[in-house]
Formats: C-alpha cells, structure tokens, sequence
C-alpha cells in the first residue's frame, strides 16, 4: 500500500493521539493530563500553526481522541464512514495546496485559523478515510497482547502485524510462549 508522506504523518498523530488514553488492562494514566503535556503532543508531530494552548484545547482534543478511539473499535466500514464523515465535517474541513516550514507541497484539510482539535480531526479524519477507500480499513488495529490494547495501523505488506511494537509487546509474548513450552518439556 502507498501511503504519502502527510498522510503517514495523521496516521502516526491519529495512532498516538489514541494511545495517549489509558488502554488495556495495565493501562496507565491519561498522557495528555494537561496542557503542558498537549503541546508535548504536538511538538512530536511538528503540528504546525499551533498557538497557546489551554483547558479548551485539551477538552477538544480529548473529545477528538475518543471519535478516533470508536473508529479503531468500528464494526463495519459503513459504522466507520458514518463517523469519519462526521468529523470531517465538523471540523470545517477546507482542502488547500501549502508548502511551509521547509516541506514541499503537500494538503492541509484543516481551515486557516482552525483549534487544533479541529487540526487533528480534520487530517487525521481524512487520513483514515484514505484507508476506507483504498478497502484498508482492517490496517486499523489494536495490539493483540493481553495486557496491552494499543493502537496502531498494520502498514506491513501483508497485514500480519499483531502488536503494536513487535520488540516489546511481540517479543514479551514469544518469550512467554518460549518459556511456557521449555517447563513443559522439562517437567
């Protein structure tokens, strides 16, 4: 699957963005617990034409992060549209031509001016339809090891990731499973 440079970029701040919830079992506490931590958020995806940040934003965002939460969790790929239609739409989505901050030419969906939970929803809503039209949509995951429940999008080539890191969650349950068949086999 071909997957442009901004669209792997609102797929990697759509991915992280729902991970910033506490997820799974052993989950942890919200990572975006102010706005001190949203502008971290948005400092790691070079979010660009972002101002002061304050209780509002991290609000918005949170409520954006939970529409992204249902589209991992989404049944059917109808349930899917309907959703990402809405956000998309919400967010005053306005397709335009930019090339700022030293990247060539490239689309930004969100209006001049938007928040940026309107930022997010609008690129990364529109980046997950991407995958809804390209029949991708099972590319939209959560991680497979019991005690984890993260999120991530499979872009192996034959979408046979199961873990949403295969060095950490991946390898902890190999190793399980490695140990588990060793004291069988030894008594």
């Amino acid at each position: 699957m071909l997957i442009n440079h901004d669209t792997r970029c609102a797929l990697d701040a759509v991915v992280d963005l729902v991970n910033t919830a506490t997820a799974g079992p052993g989950g942890g506490p919200d990572a975006l617990a102010d706005a001190a931590a949203l502008r971290q958020f948005v400092e790691r995806h070079d979010i660009s034409g972002v101002g002061a940040l304050g209780e509002r934003d991290l609000v918005a965002v949170r409520a954006v992060r939970d529409r992204f939460a249902r589209a991992f969790a989404a049944g059917e790929t109808a349930a899917l549209a309907e959703l990402l239609n809405a956000m998309v739409a919400e967010a005053g989505t306005t397709p335009r031509l930019t090339d700022h901050d030293g990247y060539d030419w490239h689309v930004h969906y969100f209006a001049p001016g938007a928040s940026l939970a309107e930022h997010l929803a609008a690129d990364g809503g529109m980046a997950l339809a991407f995958l809804v039209v390209a029949g991708e949509r099972e590319r939209l995951r959560r991680c497979e090891a019991p005690d984890c429940g993260r999120a991530f999008v499979d872009l192996s080539r034959n979408r046979s990731r199961r873990y949403c890191d295969g060095r950490t969650c991946g390898n902890r349950l190999h190793v399980a499973a490695y140990r588990a068949r060793r004291k069988e086999a030894t008594g």
